[in-house]
């Protein structure tokens, strides 16, 4: 198992659910839903430290950069991550009703009722709340950023180092394991087929949307740079199916900077914005978010509205600043905002993880391509003034 990648193990693991579901006694259901309930429960207890670990150090490390370069590169990212997930919000709210037409989890009166639950249960309260943490990771990251010793920075580096290898080597690894037991038990109380369907029509819909964004992308940096928007485009497509193999941005480094300079980008600006892109600008994984956030809310008959939208897109271009490079870091950096802003529960998470986690590697691919449009854009903004050719080296 170990040898297959992450999207391998989770389509495997919700095929086995989903045929042990079928055939499985209810003792073998309640074993899994035991494990379920267990690693949910952890997972709710990592949520606070996941949100400190990557927002903290973060923001701390971006106020010291090379000051207009990196305002300029780190608000084209964060428009772009913003306006992805406008284009998501759309495409989904006009889509998914008729995509989604008589497909929900609400047939049962409660639906959390058709689940069976576990043998028993072991309670691991977090150290503190979800808001609690993002404000305390936004102090601390603007109190890093603002005072001169970087003696905390250190330390919250060190943090992000543990969070990074929490995520690493235990939550992803137990994940397939997760899935496998939630659709065993969905399968098992007779909600798999509506799951299905939903993952066929919102999987379609979103690498759609993916290939539509990066069109969006190149047409401004060709426009910009006076250059094909699809020749760009076509020099980018080996970031593109790089990251498609790796799930991973900081991986895809190397690839990323190497065309981003073939497709006219100076080696000055393109040497400290793709490095920083691959770590703020997070486009693909926000319109995946987003879109199968809605899906999940609709499965749950929950009314959609932008204002309820609109909070968590403006909070998630921020709370996924640093992501980390292993398979799965933007949903995981997601999960204190899908609880609090959109009232999600722990079987909704369960659905959330499953959705994103079964094309993460096209979100990633999404973002990193992205990541070269946006640096000619940023290089054309910049101009050519020795200036910031001198601050770009000081930042390096």
């Amino acid at each position: 198992m170990k040898k297959l990648g992450l999207l391998p193990r989770i389509i495997l693991a919700i095929g086995l659910g989903i045929g042990i579901g079928f055939i499985s006694p209810e003792w073998l259901i309640k074993t899994f839903a035991t494990f379920n309930g267990l690693f949910g429960n952890f997972l709710g207890f990592a949520i606070p430290l996941i949100i400190i670990g990557f927002i903290a150090p973060g923001i701390g490390t971006m106020g010291r950069g090379a000051g207009k370069l990196l305002g300029t590169t780190a608000g084209l990212a964060y428009g772009s991550t913003i306006l992805a997930g406008f284009l998501a919000f759309l495409a989904a709210t006009n889509l998914y009703p008729s995509l989604l037409k008589n497909q929900s989890l609400t047939a049962f009166e409660n639906p959390e009722e058709a689940l069976l639950s576990g043998y028993f249960q072991v309670e691991m309260p977090p150290i503190m709340g979800v808001m609690t943490a993002l404000l305390l990771a936004f102090v601390l990251g603007l109190g890093m950023a603002a005072i001169k010793n970087n003696s905390l920075l250190h330390v919250m580096n060190d943090f992000r180092s543990i969070v990074e290898k929490l995520i690493e080597k235990v939550i992803i690894p137990l994940l397939p394991i997760h899935i496998f037991g939630i659709f065993a038990n969905m399968t098992y109380g007779g909600q798999v087929g509506a799951i299905m369907s939903v993952f066929a029509k919102v999987f379609v819909m979103i690498i759609a949307l993916h290939i539509i964004y990066l069109l969006i992308q190149y047409s401004v940096a060709g426009t910009v740079s006076k250059q094909n928007p699809l020749r760009l485009l076509k020099e980018m497509t080996p970031a593109y199916f790089t990251a498609l193999g790796t799930q991973s941005s900081a991986s895809t480094i190397p690839v990323t900077l190497m065309h981003a300079k073939k497709i006219g980008a100076r080696s000055k600006i393109a040497d400290f914005s793709i490095p920083l892109l691959a770590t703020i600008h997070l486009s693909g994984s926000t319109i995946t978010l987003v879109s199968c956030a809605i899906a999940v809310m609709m499965l749950q008959g929950q009314v959609i509205t932008f204002a309820a939208i609109l909070p968590f897109i403006l909070m998630l271009g921020v709370t996924m600043i640093a992501a980390p490079g292993v398979p799965g870091g933007a949903v995981m950096a997601a999960l204190g905002l899908l609880e609090t802003m959109l009232g999600f529960d722990s079987m909704m998470l369960s659905l959330m993880i499953a959705l994103y986690l079964a094309q993460d590697s096209f979100g990633t691919a999404c973002n990193v391509t992205g990541d070269g449009a946006l640096t000619v854009i940023a290089d054309k903004m910049s101009g050519k003034h020795d200036s910031l050719g001198q601050t770009v080296e000081k930042a390096s």
